[in-house]
């Protein structure tokens, strides 16, 4: 993709299909295997690797279920509609901006509780669910290209002058910031984990 905003409008919709589906198809096991759980307590999960990578440390955190209900529940909500959208644009539909702007919204909200989610189960849980990463790592750039699409829509508008070049320089720059988030979130897991990993080398 480049700076102009007609390229990211054409791969928009394929940023959303293809990471809605992913995030929905991780939420979906990590249901059934909370289900399990719950159903049997001496049940496995099958992403329980070694004490590290374990989705069922996670699970029974207190964070995985942060609002009384589990937390997967809302991705089974959340991500099918980002799949609906991303098809409702190849089809062809134009949304308004307060739309757009509440999508933007929404999913900052669920990035930045993903994020958090990340922070708890790196510093606090000391362990870590692959669906959750896998979760996490498609949830990051549909926040980050729904927004920079808004801005190159005007939906959301940055004043003149310094604001504006600098998002000219972002925009430039897209893919290798989004690179860059990951190269740090891998470090601070590897940095935390190296105790672990490290031994195996």
């Amino acid at each position: 993709m480049t700076n102009n905003p007609w390229t990211l409008q054409r791969a928009l919709p394929y940023i959303l299909i293809i990471g809605g589906i992913i995030a929905y198809i991780c939420a979906f096991i990590l249901t059934q295997d909370k289900f399990k759980v719950l159903e049997n307590p001496n049940f496995i999960p099958s992403c329980n690797l070694n004490p590290i990578i374990s989705c069922g440390g996670v699970m029974q955190s207190k964070q995985a279920a942060i609002f009384g209900f589990p937390n997967p529940l809302i991705g089974l909500g959340a991500y099918p509609s980002l799949v609906v959208v991303g098809a409702a644009m190849l089809a062809g539909a134009r949304f308004k901006r307060w739309f757009w702007l509440a999508l933007n919204a929404g999913i900052a909200l669920g990035t930045a509780f993903a994020l958090w989610l990340l922070f708890e189960s790196i510093y606090r849980i000391h362990a870590l669910c692959p669906y959750c990463l896998g979760t996490d790592a498609v949830t990051l750039p549909m926040f980050w290209y729904i927004t920079l699409y808004n801005v190159d829509r005007k939906n959301i508008r940055l004043p003149k002058g310094g604001a504006q070049r600098a998002y000219g320089w972002v925009r430039r720059h897209h893919l290798d910031l989004l690179v860059l988030f990951y190269l740090i979130i891998i470090g601070l897991i590897l940095n935390h984990f190296w105790y672990y990993y490290g031994r195996n080398f």
